[in-house]
């Protein structure tokens, strides 16, 4: 994940603590001043010596910011850098960092090569786009490619073990988690958002399903959703694919009733998922819309996700692998 620096030089209380609430990595000071932020929250703090700042105006300059690379420095570009560069200086090792002015150009630093530079520093010149840069670089996780399959059974399947998972976050209609029977084939599980004349939305919970199910989470990677506990960050997919991060502030295993959701893709790919059986507990039409288990039936379009890959101990591999 990259680090987000705000740099607060000349001091100013006001834009350190929209950077702290905004939730950057640190905050970069003249070094007579990290007193002043250390009264404030818990964050890193970094005097301006601790980096060697650098304006790209020709090679000398690239070879002035490669040494100090070389010798275990931190540098930052100042603001006003090109990618060629930036390229360069990536390819010679770590701890590079740029200014960016905007949230447009956070996002093409963050990118570069594939990798991105090391850590992105925000001049107060860009305070106004600071939380949509955090946001972007830090719980942003991409576009997820989701199709719909068509519901072939609904069938109760007794009691069981189910995992309610209540994040930091408020979610929204459209949200929720990638559950299901199998890494290759999970069902898009709606967060609490809708109220009912019995129960209140609880829009921070996702009630996600059996605790042998796979989850979909940060990184490419899939958990058991009984491995899942307060402080895990999560994945949170919307129904147009675009993802987000949620850390857990609790989780809660239970006894109910589930009920064995069967569907299969337009390709004949067959996925299932135990869902507890409840009118809260809601999965995602092919509109965006959520639909209750208990109305679930066959011949219902809903939102999935496939993936040939196999998994082992949560991580890709190429290996044939067949779960049901």
């Amino acid at each position: 994940m990259k680090k987000i620096f705000v740099q607060a030089v000349p001091f100013d209380k006001h834009l350190v603590t929209l950077a702290l609430e905004s939730g950057v990595d640190g905050v970069i000071v003249d070094p007579a001043d990290r007193d002043k932020v250390a009264t404030l929250a818990r964050t890193e703090v970094l005097g301006t010596d601790a980096f060697t700042y650098v304006t790209l105006g020709g090679k000398d300059d690239e070879k002035t910011a490669a040494e100090a690379l070389a010798a275990g420095g931190r540098v930052v570009l100042r603001e006003g850098w090109e990618i060629i560069p930036v390229e360069n200086l990536l390819a010679q090792g770590q701890g590079l960092g740029v200014e960016v002015a905007s949230l447009e150009r956070a996002v093409l630093a963050a990118g570069i090569l594939e990798r991105g530079v090391d850590f992105i520093v925000v001049p107060p010149s860009a305070s106004a786009d600071l939380k949509a840069i955090v946001a972007e670089l830090k719980l942003s996780q991409g576009v997820l490619d989701l199709e719909t399959a068509t519901v072939t059974a609904v069938e109760q399947a007794g009691l069981g073990h189910r995992v309610c998972v209540d994040t930091l976050s408020m979610l929204r209609r459209g949200q929720g988690m990638l559950v299901g029977n199998s890494s290759a084939f999970t069902v898009l599980v709606h967060a609490e958002t809708e109220s009912n004349p019995y129960v209140a939305a609880r829009p921070f919970r996702v009630n996600a399903g059996a605790v042998h199910a796979y989850v979909v989470m940060p990184g490419d990677r899939t958990n058991y959703l009984e491995e899942l506990s307060a402080g895990t960050q999560v994945l949170i997919v919307d129904a147009t694919g675009r993802t987000s991060l949620a850390t857990v502030g609790r989780v809660k295993v239970e006894v109910r009733p589930m009920l064995l959701v069967t569907a299969r893709t337009a390709d004949g790919t067959l996925g299932r998922v135990f869902l507890q059986n409840a009118e809260t507990i809601r999965v995602v039409r092919a509109d965006g819309s959520p639909v209750s288990v208990v109305e679930l039936k066959p011949g219902d379009e809903i939102l999935v996700r496939t993936d040939a890959a196999g998994r082992h101990f949560g991580m890709r591999i190429s290996e044939d692998i067949k779960e049901g």
